[in-house]
């Protein structure tokens, strides 16, 4: 194999008789509209610890705004990036638990039974398409350890390739989350940039995106009033994807994108607003040079800071924790504390399940982390 990867850690050839049993090991695929992302992890008493992780950029939705298509290039490049992870995962075996999800660009494209199909045969990955449902309250899960203890409410975004999902999310007093309402907007960073494919993105492009974005918020203000929540710093606003980070890291000024130093950051209405500007005005050219964006992400970063200024310009938001996390991570928690099966015993009522069903979950292990349910 490639050496596409480095090791957190040696592996001994020698087990000595006296050490510890391995930690099981628990495996995430989010197959997105640009990316490919896999991580592999151990859990811990509160969280997990990550073992080893793999990420791509496919662009696996590149073109499907012109036919709904999966175009022939992106299923290659994205079936050799998934080979890659079946082979990670082999070298990590066993995987005691594993879950594999596809978002935007497969909800959307006709023929992404063919596509997972190819997928199955070609690494013998299994990909599970998820609903945007699905997909808000994964990112919210995985989201979780940021969670502020003092305020009760959380608004968390995830901008996608495809789609943008916006979770208003509760913890209740005994510990329990559980999701109010989230609304997917039908766009993303890469189905934007092919929309607007000028590579400095114009002023009315941008203003359009915003615009645009607006109107969908209406309804889910009116439904939620988020706004006068936010107002009274009642709600949390956390961000996550890759433009939120991209932010982060040109807000600090690193020298190389930091996932330690970004994740969990506070960035200001105004830092925002600086960090925004400043990548405007380094121009195309710029984002490619620069270290924390580079030439892969130059035209996506631009579509996600319209989306960012969109709900920023909507809601009278004064701070955003930078989320490095999300969905993979939100499969994580879920598995790791899913309930065990009981053979040959009476069927207990589970412990600690993020329910994916019900309205009220149980699961309070730790104050890290806490049950993520759907208000249906």
């Amino acid at each position: 194999m490639k050496n596409w990867h480095k090791k957190p850690f040696a592996k001994s050839s020698v087990i000595s008789q006296k050490s510890e049993p391995a930690a099981p090991n628990y495996a995430a695929i989010d197959l997105g509209t640009n990316s490919c992302r896999l991580v592999i992890a151990t859990p811990t008493p509160s969280s997990f610890r990550i073992v080893e992780t793999f990420s791509k950029i496919t662009r696996l939705g590149e073109g499907i705004i012109n036919n709904n298509e999966l175009s022939k290039a992106a299923i290659k490049r994205t079936i050799g990036a998934l080979k890659v992870c079946a082979g990670v995962l082999a070298e990590y075996a066993p995987i005691v638990r594993s879950r594999y999800v596809a978002t935007a660009a497969c909800r959307r494209a006709i023929n992404c039974k063919q596509f997972l199909d190819s997928v199955k045969k070609e690494t013998g990955l299994n990909i599970e398409i998820i609903s945007p449902q699905e997909e808000s309250r994964l990112a919210v899960v995985g989201c979780i350890p940021l969670l502020a203890r003092n305020i009760k409410r959380a608004l968390i975004f995830d901008i996608g390739g495809g789609s943008t999902e916006i979770s208003l999310a509760r913890t209740t007093n005994s510990g329990n989350t559980f999701i109010e309402g989230y609304i997917s907007l039908p766009y993303g960073v890469v189905t934007i940039s092919e929309a607007f494919p000028s590579h400095d993105m114009t002023d009315l492009a941008y203003d359009t995106i915003i615009e645009r974005t607006h109107k969908l918020l209406s309804e889910f203000e009116e439904k939620h009033h988020i706004r006068e929540a936010i107002a009274n710093q009642e709600i949390q606003v956390i961000g996550t994807s890759g433009t939120v980070t991209v932010l982060g890291a040109v807000h600090l000024n690193l020298p190389r994108y930091n996932r330690s130093a970004v994740d969990g950051i506070a960035m200001s209405k105004q830092d925002v607003e600086r960090t925004v500007a400043k990548i405007k005005r380094i121009g195309d050219e710029g984002r490619k040079k620069h270290p924390c964006i580079g030439a892969s992400k130059a035209d996506l970063t631009m579509a996600g800071c319209a989306i960012i200024e969109a709900l920023t310009s909507f809601w009278p938001i004064s701070e955003i924790t930078v989320a490095d996390r999300g969905i993979r991570e939100g499969i994580l928690l879920d598995m790791m504390h899913a309930p065990k099966k009981h053979f040959n015993k009476k069927r207990r009522k589970p412990r600690y399940p993020f329910s994916r069903g019900r309205k009220n979950s149980n699961f309070n292990n730790n104050q890290a982390f806490r049950g993520v349910a759907n208000d249906r």
